[in-house]
């Protein structure tokens, strides 16, 4: 169950997880409309743990910035279909009230779709049996029940979907060696894999827990066809220990790239401009502790060693080298020290 406390104010990890989805939702909304158009003419998000609209404080929350966000769009006034969901009644008619006050919300050609219902095989089996249209996904649960290897792929199966979904690693973690929730654990990773996590697992200091976890968790993904996956880390406010990730997964490069981007520019670090795709809040606090590391350094030694000998277009050279590594584009025109459109690589030079 959801801490009942959740929504009483919007916590600045809150409100950066609500930034980063909405921002992504609006450069992918531009992005598929364009293809969607003489096609499908309709594109979709889904919010399946969408809470009550908004904050005790009034801070919106993600449905409310996204169905805003719309209303400002012509196209996505005339082709956003929107449906959002919460097992609980009193959130759900919340929301319903909440979305039915936003100006202008009924200059939306599809009226926002607000359903109460519990997430699970039932909800999987429904969306595998459909052809759905363009969807950008987010799963928000407060713990891990709901979250599926199943429900990801259910949506991502699908041309044109990506999903970006809470990781509570603070339950999860915990939860692969906890017998009671075995059956979500297996749900989460596959059994096989949570079965060779809990092997694994054994003996592991807390960092290496955690590099295991999402490293397993990338691969079945992956596995599913999400061919780019990109985790975003939240810390407690000592900046010691992950608190839970926000995870994107997409099998298109684009959408892996602009995610990045959003992603790298609420990073709380960035070391010789290398974001950190973490926020934490101890960083604002011991900026010294956190200011050691020569990222950049380390991009021009990777570029020599793994294009030796070869001449490149920068574009190609970035699409290549970037996929599962902290660096954005800026970093490999920095990272080549060179203006050029090519470069040459050897061991000897860095251009």
């Amino acid at each position: 169950m959801a801490d009942p406390s959740f929504f009483d104010e919007s916590r600045e990890q809150s409100r950066i997880k609500s930034r980063i989805v909405a921002k992504y939702f609006w450069a992918w909304a531009i992005v598929i409309i364009s293809a969607a158009k003489g096609r499908e003419n309709r594109i979709a998000y889904m919010d399946l743990f969408a809470g009550p609209g908004r904050y005790s404080d009034g801070t919106p929350s993600t449905p409310v910035i996204v169905l805003k966000q719309a209303i400002e769009d012509a196209d996505l006034r005339k082709m956003l279909v929107t449906v959002f969901n919460d097992k609980d009644y009193t959130n759900a008619n919340s929301l319903r009230e909440t979305i039915n006050a936003i100006p202008g919300i009924e200059t939306l050609k599809y009226k926002p779709e607000v359903e109460n219902e519990e997430v699970g095989e039932r909800i999987v089996q429904r969306f595998q049996q459909m052809k759905l249209i363009p969807t950008l996904l987010f799963v928000d649960p407060w713990g891990y029940k709901g979250l599926s290897l199943g429900l990801i792929n259910s949506v991502l199966q699908n041309w044109g979907c990506d999903c970006v979904f809470f990781f509570n690693y603070n339950r999860i973690n915990p939860g692969l060696n906890n017998d009671a929730v075995r059956e979500h654990m297996n749900d989460l990773f596959g059994e096989h894999r949570a079965d060779a996590i809990r092997e694994k697992l054994s003996g592991l200091r807390p960092d290496e827990r955690e590099d295991l976890i999402i490293e397993e968790l990338s691969r079945a993904l992956k596995e599913l066809g999400a061919t780019y996956v990109l985790p975003f880390t939240f810390k407690n406010e000592q900046g010691t220990r992950t608190t839970h990730h926000l995870i994107f997964a997409t099998k298109n490069f684009k959408g892996y790239e602009i995610m990045k981007e959003i992603m790298a520019r609420e990073s709380s670090e960035h070391e010789q401009e290398v974001p950190s795709f973490e926020y934490s809040p101890a960083s604002k606090k011991f900026p010294l502790l956190f200011a050691l590391s020569r990222p950049l350094d380390d991009l021009e030694g990777s570029l020599l060693v793994d294009f030796a000998g070869q001449k490149l277009a920068m574009e190609v050279v970035y699409t290549r080298h970037s996929v599962g590594k902290p660096y954005v584009k800026t970093n490999y025109k920095k990272g080549s020290r060179a203006p050029r459109s090519c470069w040459k690589y050897s061991r000897n030079s860095t251009r």
